[in-house]
Order: structure tokens, then sequence, then C-alpha cells
């Protein structure tokens, strides 16, 4: 996992660039195919229109 140690300096990154340099942590997934349930953000826009 990471941490992104930016945000601490510039917390507004999150708001101005959250699918960029607005990331929070990373993880790695020790199964991928976990997410195979999950919906990406086209999916989910729909769900909420």
């Amino acid at each position: 996992a990471a941490v992104n140690e930016v945000l601490a300096d510039t917390p507004a990154t999150v708001n101005e660039d959250p699918l960029g340099d607005g990331w929070f942590i990373r993880i790695k997934l020790d199964d991928p195919a976990a997410l195979d349930g999950l919906l990406d953000e086209a999916a989910y826009n729909a769900l909420i229109d």
C-alpha cells in the first residue's frame, strides 16, 4: 500500500484532481477478480441518473 504524502501539504488536490493526483491510498489486491461485481464510473452514473 502507498499513501499520498502530497495531500498533507496540498489537501485541495483531492477536490481539484480526484482521478489524478488527488488519490489517498494505493492498494494491491490479492485477487483482482474481487472487483468484478463492482460498478465502474459510467455504470454508477447511469444508476444514479
